[in-house]
């Protein structure tokens, strides 16, 4: 099992308590007041503030780095988001984000016009952050999900990594993604 070590009183009562019985005491729930992911580290970081109280290993979409341009180019976006629901998923837990935004849109519009995307290219959505594909037929590869680039465009995380981000964030987190 993984515990979180955080700056401040928490971590220390933690260490206290592994120091004095040999037992870690589950750490508090996380709380996060917003969320940044560095494509090119894949490091997925939650913040209180300023203060990190988390990061995990993110899986991302092959298409590599710069904007989503369309539907399909397998790129997970570059922009600032939000969380807009919690849901169930065949990923376990699917955190949607609001792409895409505005910026999007008219990056999107501005290509078309200029003829620079294929025709009938559309802009694409259900972007978010999930866990690995659930199934038995996943259970032995599950662990290979981890920092590969598997996705169709979200951002990927262990199944506990998920659970533990949905339980720490709220509908409405900005999330920043820059290369």
């Amino acid at each position: 099992m993984r515990y979180l070590l955080r700056k401040g009183a928490a971590a220390w009562l933690v260490v206290a308590t592994v120091a004095a019985t040999g037992h870690a005491e589950p750490a508090s729930p996380l709380h996060a007041s917003r969320l940044h992911l560095s494509k090119s580290t894949h490091e997925l970081v939650l913040l209180d503030g300023d203060t990190v109280v988390a990061s995990y290993v993110a899986s991302l979409g092959p298409g590599g780095p710069g904007f989503k341009r369309r539907e399909g180019d397998n790129v997970t976006p570059v922009g600032r988001y939000h969380i807009v629901s919690h849901q169930p998923s065949k990923y376990r837990v699917f955190l949607r984000l609001d792409y895409p935004n505005r910026d999007d849109r008219e990056r999107f519009a501005a290509e078309q016009a200029a003829g620079e995307l294929p025709r009938g290219a559309t802009i694409g959505g259900d972007i978010g952050i999930h866990g690995t594909p659930q199934g038995r037929e996943y259970d032995a590869d599950r662990a290979s999900y981890r920092g590969a680039d598997w996705t169709a465009g979200c951002i990927g995380v262990q199944d506990a990594e998920i659970d533990e981000i949905a339980a720490a964030v709220r509908d409405g987190t900005v999330i920043d993604i820059d290369d």
